[in-house]
């Protein structure tokens, strides 16, 4: 992982992990230890599946582009499937509250995306490669 990738990964998961301890401790005062369980499952699930993610896709951008494209929407893909499984069978738990982990896998997405986004944002990334030649163009000289 580059230097980039891991500022980008930092820029997300700090604020993630910090809205997602207060979404824990709200889901505690509001639904109990059941309520605080179901909030850390949610925050757990945010954070691992959107660091593999990245992770997938940092990776799959030092082969090519087109790589990197297809690694984000089949990425995308499988977190959306994966959490639509999550959900149906955390439908009935009695052991902690679905309520609570459906909550808090929206809000630590949101800010996920927020930081994400933000990160990518204060990154100084050039759109050009210094020092390439356009093709079809001659010596300069």
């Amino acid at each position: 992982m580059q230097a980039n990738d891991v500022r980008a990964l930092k820029g997300a998961a700090i604020p993630t992990i910090a809205v997602g301890l207060i979404v824990v401790v709200v889901a505690a005062l509001l639904g109990g230890g059941a309520g605080a369980l179901g909030a850390a499952i949610g925050l757990a699930v945010v954070a691992v599946f959107f660091t593999a993610g990245l992770v997938a896709v940092t990776s799959a951008g030092r082969v090519s582009p087109q790589m990197m494209m297809l690694a984000a929407v089949l990425g995308y893909l499988v977190k959306v499937v994966l959490l639509m499984i999550l959900l149906r069978s955390f439908a009935g738990a009695t052991v902690f509250s679905p309520r609570a982990f459906g909550l808090a896998v929206i809000i630590c997405t949101i800010v996920w995306t927020i930081g994400e986004i933000r990160a990518f944002l204060k990154l100084k990334l050039l759109y050009v490669e210094p020092g390439t030649r356009v093709p079809g163009q001659g010596d300069p000289r």
